[in-house]
C-alpha cells in the first residue's frame, strides 16, 4: 500500500490534503429532550453502520439532590439492560470556597462482572435550579460478535453539600459479551430527570 502524503509534499505550506484523508465525521443519529423521565433510552441506531458512537449530554438537571447519572446495555435480542460490566472510574473536584480538592479512585463506583447500573458520575449532580451534568460517553464496535464493547466517558456536574462543587468523572470499562450491544439507558439513581439532552452521534 502507497503512503499518502500531502499533495506538494510541503507540511509547511499545504493546500490540498491528500483524497485518501477521511474519517472523523459526526453524523447526528437521534436526539432525546427530557421532560420528568424516569429513563432515556437508545433503542434504534446503534448497529453496524458505524464502529463508534458517542452519546454527548447537555445540562442534565435530576429532580434529586445527590443524583448519580448511570446507564446500561442490552445485547441484541435481550431485555433488561443488566449486561455484565466491569469498569474503572476516578475523579477530581474543586469547590468554589477554594478550600477543598481532591483527586481519587472512586471504588464504590465501579464494577467487577456486574450486572447492574454503572454510574458515570461519582459525586451526584445537584438539583438547584443552576445545577447540571455535561459531557459524553464513547462507545466502541457495538455490533461486534468477536470482541467485547469498550466504553469510556468524562463528564462535569455539580455538586451541592455544604458548599458547591466541581466534580469532573472519567469512566471506562467494557461490557463483558461477544453478542452485540444495540440498545442503551441512561436514568438517575433516584427521581426523574427533569430536564436535560443527550445526542447520540454515529463516528465514521
Amino acid at each position: 500500500m502507497a503512503i499518502k502524503v500531502a499533495n506538494n509534499q510541503s507540511l509547511t505550506a499545504i493546500t490540498a490534503l491528500p483524497s485518501a484523508v477521511s474519517g472523523g465525521a459526526m453524523t447526528l443519529l437521534e436526539t432525546k429532550t427530557a421532560s420528568s423521565d424516569a429513563t432515556l433510552d437508545f433503542t434504534s441506531n446503534i448497529d453496524s453502520t458505524y464502529d463508534e458512537y458517542v452519546f454527548k449530554f447537555y445540562d442534565i438537571h435530576p429532580s434529586n439532590d445527590g443524583t448519580q447519572l448511570l446507564f446500561q446495555g442490552n445485547a441484541a435480542g435481550g431485555s433488561g439492560y443488566n449486561e455484565t460490566i466491569t469498569s474503572t472510574i476516578f475523579y477530581a473536584y474543586h469547590n468554589e470556597a477554594d478550600n477543598d480538592t481532591t483527586l481519587s479512585y472512586r471504588t464504590a463506583a465501579d464494577q467487577a462482572q456486574g450486572t447492574a447500573f454503572q454510574q458515570i458520575t461519582t459525586y451526584g449532580i445537584g438539583f438547584g435550579n443552576d445545577a447540571s451534568l455535561s459531557g459524553y460517553l464513547r462507545l466502541f464496535n457495538p455490533s461486534s460478535t468477536t470482541f467485547v464493547k469498550h466504553f469510556m466517558g468524562r463528564v462535569n456536574n455539580e455538586y451541592d453539600s455544604s458548599a458547591a462543587y466541581a466534580v469532573d468523572a472519567y469512566v471506562a470499562g467494557y461490557f463483558n459479551t461477544t453478542s452485540a450491544i444495540d440498545e442503551i439507558q441512561f436514568k438517575g439513581s433516584a427521581g426523574n430527570i427533569d430536564s436535560g439532552v443527550i445526542k447520540l452521534y454515529g463516528i465514521s
